[in-house]
């Protein structure tokens, strides 16, 4: 915790959900970062404590450097927030300041996010290895969300797709100078507008993050009076309310799940009411892919051939005797039915009345094929499958909430109604919070909506602008490399797709007992880039329900794709892992200790409890790979200090100091 807390401060909790239900629980960053301070410190009347931390061998682009430390400093008294300090080789940088360019960020905060390691894939570094399943498993929208953009971070699309966004921008302020006025003022004030929206988005969703305080803040609390409720009702234990607890929350993130992919199905009703109109438009829009691609075609032939013709008459100049006009257009003509029949057999002929109604791209085409085939073959069965699971889940949900209201008390002394009443008040105020919640999110699904139609307008006046001037030497630059910069960026994500289901098979080949369990990995990287989807296979070439797997098998995948992540980040930077060998089953256990956490990184540092979570047997299994080993050893009641050991008398050393 304190590694990150060095780190990242008050956004630690956008590393890991822990860290945000942690934060969450404790009633805000304040109280519990407060929480940190030394007991012996607190007791002789500090209020300041601090981590640093020391980086050595760091590649850092136009800074030559051999050490870099960064402190952060908390003051339970005086402090808002953390204040962070950034030295390399002792000093203060002056890129470090210059990053301060908007006043929203301090310049320490960005040159850590991004010169040495960004918050969104912290948590392929930081991490429990009890929670480790957490990386692999997505139980709500909120979750993959967040883990597809760690996905692109770590693989190295967003740089690329945020390369290309700026130059769209540039190109965008280049166009908006040479267009015409009345295109150039519209122009203008769409990006205005999106501009604008995306303020407004920006900040419905602070308002959002404030009142789901408070929501958590509320619940906490009437959580606390359930406790007290079910306590002197004496018909259910703390340890059967929490597990029910545990399941309500199980269900609530389905039930969103749920949600929105039958809000997905409903956006796409009004296609299917015009199921008619929409297959004429998708059948004339195929037709008109035909014809395009045959007239591509068509006119290689003719190119072609022309170009032969061309060759044929400057042969025909060195030529000494004249050829007859009968037999020059009888060679003329076969040439043109050689080249086709022999280069283009397949060319069907094109039609002479064809006419062309749409202006879609191949790729728009093929999206509307994709949704008519979607009404066509899978709507009403995902429909019914989605509506099904939705209704079990709410009457599961129902009959909870019901068991947890039996048992509380029916006394109505004062003492239980004025709980009684609390609890109501609290519940109230947290049902409204909710109905805030989803309104303003309704909000922000019809600001989108907003920006999506200013865009499309946004590219009809681009095309008119371009079509009514010629490019600028800078625009035509600007294009060219954007249009480079699109094909890369499609040739990187199939090659980090194939590299990332190669590295995940390897490693889950080797780190599963079952060999031959898993064929066949599959990543999906959506085109935009901001969504990534993993499916395993088995031999059958069925597709693998990972939660069916079993607790160690998905512990093996979670491992299996931390390793592969890691790989493919390219950034050396060292694995933190706490509690090694804690929950993985004996199948598994001595594959991970041999070969996934003396791979994982080039340095990795684990903490463990000895005898406990790493037994001696486990650590001799470790010990050639270690290079340092630590002992924490409590010298008093509020003070601890780190004992070196040499890693093969480190057992021993335990032994000595703990010996009972």
């Amino acid at each position: 915790m304190s590694l990150v807390w060095c780190l990242y401060g008050k956004n630690m909790q956008n590393v890991d959900e822990l860290y945000q239900k942690e934060i969450g629980d404790k009633g805000g960053y304040g109280k519990y970062i407060g929480n940190s301070l030394n007991r012996l410190a607190k007791s002789e009347g500090d209020t300041k404590f601090s981590v640093s931390v020391t980086f050595h061998d760091v590649k850092i682009p136009e800074i030559t450097s051999n050490e870099i430390k960064i402190t952060r400093t908390y003051d339970i008294i005086t402090s808002a927030s953390d204040k962070v300090e950034v030295l390399v080789d002792g000093f203060q940088n002056e890129l470090i300041q210059d990053l301060t360019t908007d006043g929203k960020q301090d310049g320490e905060e960005i040159f850590i996010r991004d010169f040495i390691l960004p918050i969104e894939i912290a948590k392929f570094f930081f991490f429990d290895a009890e929670k480790i399943v957490s990386l692999a498993e997505i139980n709500s929208p909120e979750q993959r969300r967040l883990l597809s953009k760690a996905y692109t971070e770590v693989l190295g699309i967003k740089k690329y797709e945020d390369l290309k966004d700026q130059l769209e921008s540039i190109q965008d302020e280049y166009r908006k100078k040479s267009a015409k006025p009345q295109e150039k003022s519209e122009l203008s004030q769409i990006i205005a507008d999106i501009d604008k929206t995306l303020i407004d988005i920006e900040e419905i969703e602070k308002s959002i993050q404030k009142i789901n305080d408070e929501k958590l803040e509320k619940a906490n609390a009437s959580n606390d009076i359930q406790r007290k409720l079910i306590q002197e009702g004496n018909q259910m234990t703390l340890e059967q309310l929490n597990k029910l607890k545990e399941e309500e929350g199980v269900l609530n993130s389905k039930l969103s799940l749920l949600q929105d992919d039958l809000k997905k199905l409903f956006d796409l009703i009004p296609f299917g009411l015009a199921g008619e109109t929409l297959m004429e438009v998708s059948t004339q829009l195929t037709n008109e892919k035909n014809y395009r691609t045959n007239k591509f075609i068509q006119e290689d032939v003719g190119e072609k051939t022309n170009k032969i013709l061309d060759d044929i008459e400057q042969e025909k100049k060195s030529f000494p005797t004249a050829i007859p006009t009968e037999i020059r257009n009888f060679y003329e003509n076969q040439i043109k039915n050689l080249v086709r029949k022999h280069f283009f057999a397949d060319a069907p002929e094109l039609p002479s009345n064809f006419e062309a109604l749409h202006d879609f791209s191949d790729a728009e085409t093929n999206e509307l094929n994709g949704l008519v085939n979607n009404l066509k073959h899978t709507f009403k069965e995902a429909f019914t499958r989605l509506n099904d699971g939705y209704s079990r889940s709410k009457n599961q949900l129902d009959s909870i909430r019901r068991k947890i209201r039996d048992a509380e008390k029916d006394a109505e002394d004062e003492y239980i109604s004025n709980l009684r009443s609390e609890k109501e008040r609290l519940d109230l105020r947290v049902m409204s919070i909710e109905k805030d919640i989803y309104d303003y999110k309704e909000k922000i699904g019809g600001l989108k909506n907003d920006i999506k139609t200013f865009k499309q307008r946004q590219e009809e006046l681009i095309k008119k602008i371009d079509d009514s001037r010629k490019y600028s030497a800078k625009e035509e630059k600007a294009q060219e490399v954007i249009d480079r910069l699109k094909g890369f960026i499609k040739s990187f994500k199939e090659e980090k797709k194939k590299s990332l289901e190669s590295n995940i098979l390897i490693e889950l080949n080797i780190l599963m007992h079952k060999k031959g369990f898993i064929k066949k990995v599959a990543v999906d990287i959506n085109q935009s880039g901001d969504d990534v989807d993993i499916n395993l296979f088995n031999s059958r070439n069925e597709k693998i329900d990972k939660g069916s797997l079993s607790m160690g098998e998905r512990q093996m995948y979670a491992s299996a794709l931390l390793k592969a992540l890691v790989d493919e980040s390219d950034i050396e930077f060292p694995v933190f892992i706490d509690s090694p060998m804690q929950k993985f089953d004996r199948d598994h256990a001595e594959n991970v200790i041999k070969e996934f956490y003396p791979n994982v990184s080039k340095q990795v540092v684990l903490f463990p409890l000895i005898h406990k979570e790493l037994t001696e047997s486990e650590f001799n299994l470790l010990k050639p790979k270690i290079s340092k080993a630590y002992l924490i050893d409590n010298i008093s009641m509020d003070a601890s200090e780190f004992v070196e050991s040499v890693p093969d008398q480190l057992i021993k050393t335990y032994n000595e100091l703990y010996a009972d």
